[in-house]
């Protein structure tokens, strides 16, 4: 349907070229659209379906009547004057896919390639042509060979065939210049293209430009440019038996010059934008096969996790293959996704061109959701350089652009020339420099090995591959607890949560009652029968003992109903449950962040898989032995975990246990876990080791003294006290307040006066948080006002940071410049909850405001309690306490690193 109807427009369009505005009388009428679609192939899939008989079943005849209508509307000068005729049908195509099929847009990772990043590639793509493989004309030369595998609606081939124009004018204009911009559309730049309807958009485009470059191609089809519809991922061997026999004689033709594109032609250039997302057609094995090349290593640690998978990393390796093991030389250059430049699954990938490659070019675009937030360093905003003013949000994850260079002379790579771009100005910055000296754009990265041969520049300290990793010193950890049906059995109220558990286990309660009462309890997936689970469950009846307290989110303990049996709790993680006990210590952290990675969090309870963003690992203190497993819960203590017990060890290594002995502490065990909080903290170890830090488990510098790893301890046992928010803790949540934070986030009504909780005055209305899809909570903007200290504020700070050893001045650097009020609704708010305070990220999540998105009225059921609008109030008093700590951590960690003790390598 797609080719049909943008057939249609693309007729259209070639129509009205034919037909100027003067002639009013003149119709267009799509039943003559097949006359204006001069590629056979192209003609042959309109003419499949617009016969009378299919468009008569189904029921498009009168819909197309309303299309001819329609574009009979349009003022055909006014359109004409808008649009650049090559640029028409490609602009409109992604909003007329996003209308079509939105859903087939996002899985094919469908976005319209902005001018400025098109035009830059196309010219760096020229310059080092000219510069490094000697070709004094660039791609105007005829031994070059170039090939867009994934052309989309042709923006790069246009763009290429203007360059080949340009080069030969300026040589001299000559009256054969169009004849040789023909032969290169017809004979050497090449583009593949799966999809029917960008097909189409991308002949139309073509042969508007070679007509407006006075080279059109003749209207009886003997002349076609050379994009053809095909999997560019398959066909690049020929075939081992007879070929295959498709639905009609203009495909086979079509499959045949693709083929010999693939097999014959000595591609020098495979350049564009590869799709986003997993679709390529039929996975045939052939294309299967592409990336198990980067899925082992000779020297770099193994790839991890899922990312080879991705669909442009298939893009990545046909180009590599034609390029390196079929031409000897030539150029790879796309726009992708930029997690391949150091993600843990694509070691494999960077060591091999290292090898593969001369010089490799990065261009990195950022604007990534995940990673940045999409920010710059300094804050700023950072778009997607593929926003545009119908698509503002762009794509999710950063992108960057890539050009790898071979040359017959071959040499491996030992530097990476690379540079960051942000900002909302991206796009003109490269379009700028496109034509500038590349070695004064490019900082050089030089790879490194233990670091997985990142492609960008890494900060991490020289000593720092000499320290012990997380399990070296702590070797058990559980993952966190998944439960999949989080809004059934887990809830902020402990009441609530029993309430609905007791009518799940009720017999009088049917299954359909209680698919309205929970639904996510009664909807069966792979792994969960839902109806047999609840069967087998109200036959055992349920376990009261079993509500226990769950740390779900940073700052964020609730309740949580902890099934033993079945799949009700996706993961219940019965090994990890069994050993948490009642005020025991857990260091929450994780090997493979998704984004940048974050500071351990401390808790007491059992602890939620989602606790870090990418997947919580907990590391307890102590192990309970295997011969107690029993009577883990107290029948009088029906909500709480048990105390700890004598049949315990501490969960540490040998060699944590000969480091130990050696610093004369070896009953320190509980020490050296809490220095680790400590060391994790530092706001300079963090940034130190910032690149080694996303590869792997934290490493953890331990002093060569007991004091020091005494006074360590120390410091740690606040940061653990003030991350726990299961106890209150002295001076920042009960008793005497201390000064600087006295002030910080009190609950207050707008305007003044007092706060009428019966009258709904904490209820939270500010739109923080709205449920989405799958009942998953998503943030929202909220309400807040950010401003300047009171000078009450400013005199608070300064009269309780003295006894820190900081100025006012250092505090405010710590806490932030500027400070916020928070909004719940419109008469109430929190006052005064520093920048650095509200900003303050752990885990993934930025604290505040992601325990506000689950507490929104209509998520919530109810306003807040006095309680709990007084619990942020203690939040943003406790991280406003640990951000008071950052120098003493620092200062702590420039320390431990200075006097090291030298760990068994």
């Amino acid at each position: 349907m797609q080719t049909l109807f943008y057939g249609v427009f693309s007729a259209w369009v070639l129509w009205s070229k034919e037909h100027p505005p003067g002639d009013r009388a003149a119709r267009f009428d799509w039943k003559q659209a097949i006359w204006h679609l001069r590629v056979p192939m192209i003609a042959a899939l309109f003419e499949q379906v617009a016969t009378p008989t299919k468009l008569g079943q189904l029921g498009l005849v009168e819909v197309l009547d309303w299309t001819t209508t329609a574009l009979n509307r349009v003022s055909r000068g006014e359109f004409r004057t808008r649009f650049e005729e090559e640029y028409a049908v490609q602009y409109f195509y992604e909003p007329f896919l996003e209308a079509f099929d939105p859903t087939l847009r996002k899985e094919l990772g469908v976005w319209y390639t902005p001018t400025e990043i098109v035009q830059y590639m196309v010219a760096r793509v020229d310059t080092v042509l000219r510069d490094e493989l000697g070709l004094a004309d660039g791609l105007a030369d005829p031994r070059v060979y170039v090939l867009d595998p994934c052309c989309g609606t042709g923006a790069f081939l246009v763009e290429v065939l203007k360059r080949i124009a340009a080069t030969l004018k300026e040589k001299g204009d000559d009256a054969l210049i169009s004849n040789d911009i023909k032969r290169a559309a017809m004979e050497r730049v090449f583009g593949f293209e799966i999809l029917p309807a960008p097909f189409v958009v991308a002949h139309l485009q073509l042969g508007l430009l070679l007509r407006n470059l006075g080279a059109p191609l003749t209207d009886d089809r003997s002349e076609r440019a050379a994009v053809y519809l095909t999997n560019a991922l398959t066909g690049w061997e020929p075939p081992k038996g007879p070929k295959q026999h498709l639905l009609f004689p203009e495909m086979e033709e079509e499959r045949d010059h693709a083929d010999r594109v693939k097999q014959d032609r000595p591609i020098l250039v495979v350049l564009g934008n590869p799709p986003y997302n997993g679709f390529a057609g039929v996975a045939v094995e052939e294309e299967r096969d592409l990336s198990n090349a980067y899925r082992t290593t000779k020297h770099a640690a193994a790839p991890q996790g899922q990312g080879l998978n991705d669909l442009y990393i298939r893009f990545f390796r046909m180009g590599e293959r034609r390029i390196v093991e079929r031409t000897g030389e030539g150029i790879v250059c796309f726009i992708s996704n930029y997690s391949w430049l150091d993600g843990l699954s694509f070691t494999g990938m960077r060591e091999r061109y290292i090898e593969a490659f001369d010089r490799i070019w990065i261009d990195c675009l950022n604007g990534d959701k995940y990673k940045t937030g999409k920010l710059t360093p300094e804050g700023e905003p950072d778009p997607s350089v593929f926003s545009t003013e119908l698509n503002k949000e762009g794509i999710q994850v950063g992108t960057a652009i890539s050009l790898l260079l071979r040359k017959k002379a071959h040499e491996d790579v030992e530097q990476i020339r690379f540079r960051h771009l942000w900002g909302k100005t991206k796009r003109t910055q490269l379009l700028e420099t496109s034509n500038q000296d590349g070695e004064s754009l490019y900082a050089k990265v030089t790879p490194s090995l233990d670091l997985g041969f990142p492609f960008h520049p890494t900060q991490v300290n020289v000593t720092y591959f000499r320290w012990p990793l997380l399990p070296d010193l702590f070797p058990v950890s559980f993952p966190g607890v998944k439960t999949s049906r989080d809004d059934f059995v887990v809830d902020v109220d402990r009441d609530r949560l029993i309430q609905r558990m007791q009518k799940y286990f009720d017999p009088k309660i049917s299954d359909e009652e209680m698919t309205r009462i929970a639904p996510s309890a009664m909807e069966a997936t792979a792994r969960f029968d839902a109806i047999k689970v609840r069967e087998h469950l109200r036959a055992r009846g349920p376990l009261p003992e079993k509500v226990v307290r769950y740390a779900y989110r940073p700052f964020d303990v609730r309740w949580l109903y902890w099934e033993p049996e079945t799949k009700l709790l996706d993961e219940k993680r019965t090994e990890y449950f069994h050993q948490v006990r009642d005020g025991e210590p857990w260091i929450v952290s994780q090997q493979k962040p998704r984004r940048e990675w974050s500071q351990p969090q401390v808790i007491n309870s059992i602890g939620c898989l989602d606790l870090m963003d990418r997947g919580a690992s907990c590391i307890p203190l102590r192990l309970q032995r295997s011969e107690d497993k029993v009577g883990l819960f107290s029948a009088s203590e029906p909500t709480h975990f048990s105390s700890p017990v004598e049949t315990t060890s501490f969960n540490i290594s040998n060699d944590a246990t000969v480091y130990l002995a050696s610093i004369g502490a070896p009953e320190h065990a509980e020490t050296l876990f809490y220095h680790t909080i400590a060391i994790l903290h530092s706001v300079v170890y963090r940034t130190e080791n910032g690149g080694a830090l996303r590869q792997d488990w934290p490493r953890v510098p331990l002093p060569d003294t007991k004091q020091a790893l005494e006074a360590s301890a120390e410091l740690s046992r606040q940061v653990a006290a003030l991350l726990d928010t299961e106890n209150a803790v002295a001076g920042v949540t009960s008793g005497k307040i201390r000064g600087e934070l006295k002030t910080i986030a009190v609950v207050a009504r707008v305007g003044g006066g007092a706060l009428n909780p019966d009258a709904g005055d904490l209820t939270l209305t500010a739109g923080w948080g709205h449920a989405g899809k799958g009942g998953i909570t998503m943030p929202g903007k909220g309400r807040l006002n950010e401003r300047e200290y009171t000078p009450t504020e400013l005199e608070a700070i300064a009269s309780g940071v003295e006894a820190l050893g900081l100025s006012t001045e250092q505090a405010l650097a710590h806490l932030g410049e500027t400070t916020f009020d928070i909004y719940l609704n419109e008469v109430a708010c929190w006052r005064n909850v520093p920048s650095r305070v509200w900003d303050y990220t752990i885990g993934g999540y930025q604290v505040i405001k992601k325990w506000l998105s689950y507490r929104e009225r209509e998520l919530l059921g109810r306003p807040l309690t006095p309680e709990e609008a007084r619990e942020v109030m203690n939040i943003a008093r406790r991280i406003a306490a640990i951000l008071l700590l950052e120098p003493a951590l620092d200062a702590n960690y420039e320390s431990v690193k200075a006097s090291c003790y030298a760990w068994p390598t």
